[in-house]
């Protein structure tokens, strides 16, 4: 079994203003399909973490490359406001799981985006 990464992405602006859904009703709908993928990771062992991120305007970069050393890395940091993605999408939250092979993961990557009601993206974690 090897574990993968599958991240869900949300467009410009919508996890911010909660318009990533038509209606409430549409919200809560994609919530409770979410609430029964989580539970059916869970049934079947292949869950390993999962968690939604807040909105793109509370992340900040950390860059540390050019500290001195490990001890100096907070001291030396260059913070700034802002998220490394490019493009017009953002990272909303994420599913770690384990699969037999990319197959699974990807037939499991369906069922999320189906669930959540956003593309997704599935990756094997290395290692």
């Amino acid at each position: 079994m090897s574990q993968y990464m599958i991240t869900v992405w949300h467009a410009p602006g919508v996890h911010a203003a909660g318009t990533a859904y038509e209606s409430e009703e549409d919200m809560q709908a994609a919530f409770a399909r979410v609430d029964d993928f989580n539970r059916m990771l869970m049934g079947s062992g292949a869950f390993v973490a999962a968690g939604g991120l807040t909105p793109p305007g509370e992340a900040r970069v950390v860059d540390a490359v050019a500290a001195s050393d490990a001890g100096q890395a907070a001291a030396q940091a260059e913070v700034r406001e802002g998220t490394l993605a490019q493009g017009d999408m953002a990272l909303g939250g994420y599913w770690i799981v384990e699969a037999a092979d990319d197959a699974a993961a990807r037939g499991l990557a369906a069922q999320g985006s189906y669930a959540c009601g956003q593309p997704v993206e599935v990756r094997r974690l290395q290692g």
